[in-house]
């Protein structure tokens, strides 16, 4: 009989440190504890943890929403993370990423830019999720574009959604109420 890989958070039964940690997730920025913050809520110092990179690589890095949000969908789709993508989507649109780009980086295909800023993002986003590398030429621009506190930053932004994603996979964190799977191939 297979194991429920999606671990159940009882909000009623939470241990002392859960709830500690529980309180300061709904107290902050995100105003509720769903996915993947559910998950390592089973670990409450990997919460607490995660959750307060989470907190900074969302909000509070030197690049706007909307090339944050690019980058958060770059790693969303590499991994295929629907629940990532589902809750992102929106709200990239809503930052002003162009629903021609998001549904291109949903699909896996190149998108067609009209902003530079976006271009230099996705490339550097795209290159470190599939070479495992930044080329100079790419690395350069993000730096000269953005600044080195800037580059820093977005490959954090990358690293952590890197772990939202896998914990969201490894766990089978089921999409949002009414979401259909944005990665499904029929």
């Amino acid at each position: 009989m297979p194991i429920n890989r999606h671990p159940d958070l009882d909000e009623q039964n939470l241990t002392s440190r859960q709830r500690e940690v529980f309180t300061q997730i709904v107290g902050g920025k995100r105003g509720l504890v769903q996915g993947p913050l559910r998950v390592w809520l089973q670990s409450p110092e990997l919460a607490d943890r995660a959750q307060a990179l989470g907190a900074f690589c969302r909000y509070d890095t030197v690049l706007p929403p909307r090339l944050s949000e690019l980058a958060i969908l770059v790693t969303g789709a590499f991994w295929k993370s629907g629940f990532e993508w589902a809750v992102h989507a929106p709200i990239a649109s809503s930052a002003g990423l162009s629903n021609d780009v998001i549904e291109a980086i949903r699909l896996g295909r190149e998108p067609e830019f009209k902003k530079e800023d976006e271009l230099a993002i996705y490339d550097f986003a795209n290159q470190l999720h599939r070479q495992h590398i930044v080329d100079e030429a790419v690395h350069s621009r993000v730096v000269s574009m953005f600044g080195t506190q800037a580059a820093v930053e977005l490959v954090g932004l990358l690293g952590y959604y890197t772990l939202i994603s896998m914990t969201i996979n490894a766990f089978e964190v089921p999409l949002p109420a009414e979401e259909t799977d944005p990665f499904f191939e029929s």
